[in-house]
């Protein structure tokens, strides 16, 4: 089962606050440990929202804002991509990360194309496989 763990967004992060070197490393280790044990896909952190944009659709057109935007819950400043067999195994290697006091990751399953049943018609399966 493959799972996108979301790193949100800190007040530092947004202020485009680096990581310290004693963070860097301990997390270079943990990724590595996930590389060895072969469940991690990729990674990466984010740079502030103040560098991004938004794109909504309202009427079908899209209307773009760019950042920064104001720091609430549903911002990411980073994620892995992670290939475990269950929820509890993704939970299990994430409680392990090396955050601090305040920090908040989210994990969420990813789509496979069994998910979608009889609606991913053999065209839309050989589409989505190249």
């Amino acid at each position: 089962m493959r799972f996108m763990v979301i790193v949100k967004a800190s007040k530092d992060s947004e202020a485009g606050v680096m990581p310290s070197t004693e963070l860097l490393t301990a997390m270079g280790k943990f990724n590595e440990e996930m590389v060895k044990a072969g469940i991690m896909e990729a990674g990466e952190g984010l740079h502030p929202t103040s560098k991004g944009a938004r794109i909504k659709y309202p009427t079908g057109q899209g209307t773009v804002s760019r950042g920064p935007f104001s720091l609430s819950g549903d911002l990411v400043a980073g994620f892995w991509l992670i290939d475990t067999a269950s929820l509890d195994e993704a939970i299990a290697w994430m409680k392990r990360a090396p955050f601090g006091a305040g920090d908040e990751i989210e994990i969420r399953q990813v789509f496979s194309t069994e998910d979608f049943g009889e609606a991913l018609t053999p065209e839309l399966r050989e589409q989505e496989e190249r």
